[in-house]
Parts: structure tokens; C-alpha cells; sequence
């Protein structure tokens, strides 16, 4: 696949971590989480940890982190870009946070549970079902209690749903702005826009120069771009399946409850084309029942 853009994709796998997970690039990744982070965890520097952890448990799923780092104060944050909805993602996000969590622990009886912070920051290509009536692309999600007050503050989840973030070059005004139309915009971009010009953009946009790479990189990050865009297709694919035959159905049925059961009834069947697709794609039965909630009966079905 011939590659027609100046600058890569950060929402691939391969330009997420070339551009944020190589170690002469760090400081790009420090000043992002910078403006994600409350003062007192602001990162000054971070050390990239292994990302991927098995649990004790031989029958538990092992957990794969993008990016997993840690501050200098021990602080630990694991940082991924999702790529498309999935069901239980929520649930997954406190599952693989619970790693650096029991990492912590010290063998012995002398050990208080004085547990380090630890953050998940997910960069999310999707709008969450429950947020899209809202416009707030960023949310910050701690454990409270039954009157809103914290209850423990060293477990800290933040999402950004890109989706929601519509601001155009001439309304840019915070960094956080500048980073976000980085992360919507950028593979799209000729030149570097007026509105980024500060030193830590300018090495970005170096860094995410495709001609400067090595035919093995290009060749690589080919492939990643490929299926980041057949996962869309095929996500955009089972949402529009989804919706026409649930339409189809609703009209049928000729009333609302009519038209609720076709949608759901037309959702699985897009979901069922979904999984078919990514079987041609050569994903694994896991990453499909991850990808589109099916069932492993239903996927080996098919």
C-alpha cells in the first residue's frame, strides 16, 4: 500500500509508539500527559516499564499496555489509544489498572500498603454511548463516595473522546487543544500549522516525518495504517448493517418497542459481518469476542 501522507497516523499502533514511545521522544510524551495531570503528579521525567503483565494465575488473561511508564516518584501510568468501541470496556480499563496496582506489593510482613498513584489514560477514537449528548471530550473519574467526596485519590482514570473535540487551527488556544488537533489532524497536515510552533511541536513533526524513515519502518507502519483502517471499515460497517436492518425492522413492527427490537436485532447481525471481516483479517478468536462482544460460540459460528 503506497503511503500518500507526509506525517504518520498517531492513532496507529505504529505511530502511536514511534511518536510517543521511543525513548528520544519522551519528552513529547511527558509534555501530552502534562496537561492531563493535576499538579501534584506533573511529570518531570519517566522511565518506559515493560507493557506487558501476566498474572499470577495461569487461567487469567495476561494484560498489553500501549505504553506503560513511571515517574520519578514512583508514580505509574498506563497510556493506550483505543481504536474502537468495544463492550466491557470500562471494565477492562480497571482490570489492567489493578496490575500496577499489585505490582507494588512487597513480599514480607513489614509491607503498610502504601500504594504509589497510579493513572490510566486512554486516548479514545469512539464516544462513549452514555456521553454522546454531551459536548466534554475529557473525563476524569476517581472513586467516590455516596456524597461526591473522594474516597481514595491515587486511582485516576482519563479518557478523551477525540471525536468530540472539533476546534479548528484559529481556535486553538490551550496546549491541550494544540495536542488534540495533533492527535485528530495530524496525518492529514502538509506543514506544520501557525498556531504550532512552540520547540516541542516542531520536534513532533520531525519525528513524524514518514520519508525520514527507514523502508522497514515504512513498510511496518503500511501495515498498521492498513488495519487501522480496516478496523474503522469494519466498525462503520456493522454500525450502518445495524442500523438499516433495525430500521427495517422498526418499520415492520410499526411502533417504538417494534423499532428498539429490530435495532438491537439489526446491531447483532452487523456485529456478526463485523466478526466475519476481522476473521478474513486474521485476528484471533479473543481480539474479535474483545472487539465486537460476541460470544466465542457465535464467532467460531461463523
Amino acid at each position: 500500500m503506497p503511503l500518500t501522507e507526509k506525517y504518520v497516523n498517531p492513532l496507529t499502533d505504529f505511530g502511536f509508539k514511534k511518536l510517543f514511545g521511543e525513548e528520544v521522544n519522551k519528552d513529547l510524551l511527558i509534555d501530552f500527559l502534562n496537561q492531563l495531570l493535576p499538579d501534584i503528579h506533573k511529570i518531570k521525567d519517566l522511565v518506559y516499564k515493560k507493557n506487558e503483565h501476566l498474572p499470577d494465575a495461569e487461567f487469567e488473561r495476561k494484560a498489553i499496555f500501549d505504553l506503560y511508564c513511571e515517574g520519578l516518584s514512583g508514580e505509574k501510568f498506563i497510556v493506550e489509544v483505543q481504536r474502537a468501541k468495544q463492550n466491557y470496556f470500562k471494565e477492562r480499563s480497571v482490570y489492567y489498572a489493578s496490575f500496577p496496582i499489585q505490582q507494588q506489593a512487597v513480599k514480607g510482613a513489614g509491607w503498610n500498603f502504601d500504594l504509589q498513584a497510579v493513572y490510566t489514560i486512554g486516548i479514545l477514537d469512539f464516544v462513549f454511548d452514555e456521553d454522546k449528548d454531551d459536548n466534554n471530550f475529557l473525563h476524569t473519574v476517581k472513586l467516590k463516595n455516596q456524597n461526591n467526596q473522594i474516597f481514595y485519590d491515587k486511582l485516576t482514570f482519563i479518557y478523551v473522546e477525540l471525536p468530540k473535540f472539533v476546534k479548528t487551527e484559529d481556535q486553538l488556544t490551550s496546549k491541550m487543544d494544540k495536542w488534540l488537533f495533533v492527535f485528530r489532524h495530524l496525518a492529514k497536515l502538509q506543514h506544520r500549522p501557525q498556531a504550532l510552533q512552540e520547540k516541542i511541536y516542531e520536534k513532533l513533526f520531525k519525528a513524524a516525518e514518514i520519508a525520514k524513515y527507514s523502508k522497514k519502518e515504512q513498510q511496518t507502519y503500511a501495515q498498521s495504517l492498513k488495519y487501522y483502517r480496516d478496523l474503522n471499515n469494519v466498525v462503520d460497517t456493522a454500525y450502518d448493517d445495524g442500523k438499516i436492518e433495525g430500521l427495517k425492522e422498526g418499520k415492520i413492527e410499526g411502533l417504538k418497542e417494534g423499532k428498539m427490537k429490530g435495532l438491537k436485532e439489526g446491531k447483532i447481525e452487523g456485529l456478526k459481518q463485523a466478526a466475519k471481516n476481522l476473521k478474513l483479517m486474521g485476528l484471533d478468536t479473543a481480539k474479535i469476542q474483545e472487539i465486537t462482544g460476541l460470544s466465542k460460540t457465535e464467532i467460531e459460528k461463523l
